[in-house]
């Protein structure tokens, strides 16, 4: 679905539109140094989907993820989150925006190393005025009786999960990943993906992940593929598989 088939399904009831996305652009540099990071991208993130976006590196994904979490702007194009235009606010708007609604997750871990699971939670905690406790984030990523372990005594899958457990901790309406397996094998991945389905499932987080591994598409409500900043299809998953059953 392309060109002037923007939108990953029709609206439905029950089913309103999370992001809408129309020409968005993002230019790196001028002249003949510019970088075309996205080059006219439409589209529609629905509340509530698990979205896979796939495609080769430098394709425009994580360009997109920025954008969509605030942490970067167009230049040109607009977006929408619900009914606010995040292309016309301002940056402590943004950073408002970020705050409230936005839960991050990357490919390292980022956590404090002399902190403990618990503690490294609720450092978020105190951003939000209704926060998910630290103890309930941790249970939900399947880290119950992992929470008062330092990030040296637990794998990197482990800590990977607590990654999750802090950015669900903010009860976010939106949860973003770059790469969240990248640096863990297939086993450990499926961990963690196991959360993310858990998250999305349990709290109706619109969850979208960027991966080269296409594996992970089978989980998804959508999976997106870019090609040169550009949406090259978009498909609907009919079924969606358990993380259990991926293998890469």
């Amino acid at each position: 679905m392309t060109g002037s088939e923007p939108t990953i399904r029709p609206e439905a009831p029950g089913e309103p539109v999370a992001f809408r996305a129309r020409g968005l652009t993002k230019v790196y540099g001028m002249g003949d140094s510019a970088v075309h990071a996205l080059r006219g991208v439409d589209i529609d993130l629905h509340e509530g989907d698990f979205v896979v976006l796939l495609g080769p590196s430098g394709s425009g994904k994580s360009t997109l993820l920025n954008i969509l979490g605030g942490l970067d702007r167009p230049t040109a194009g607009t977006l929408h989150f619900r009914d606010r235009d995040l292309t016309a606010s301002s940056d402590r708007e943004l950073t408002t925006f970020r705050r409230r609604h936005v839960g991050f997750i990357f490919q390292f871990y980022n956590l404090i190393p002399s902190l403990t699971a618990r503690e490294n939670v609720a450092l978020v905690t105190e951003l939000v005025d209704k926060p998910l406790p630290s103890d309930e984030a941790l249970r939900l990523v399947g880290l119950g009786d992992r929470m008062d372990h330092f990030p040296a005594q637990m794998s990197g899958g482990e800590q990977q999960r607590v990654a999750v457990a802090r950015a669900v901790a903010k009860r976010p309406e939106v949860l973003l990943c770059d790469e969240p397996t990248g640096a863990l094998d297939s086993a450990t991945g499926v961990r963690v993906l196991e959360a993310l389905a858990e998250v999305n499932r349990t709290l109706g987080t619109t969850t979208v992940v960027i991966t080269h591994n296409a594996s992970i598409a089978g989980m998804a409500n959508h999976v997106v593929r870019f090609g040169d900043g550009r949406v090259v299809s978009i498909e609907t998953n009919a079924t969606k598989r358990k993380a259990s059953e991926l293998s890469w």
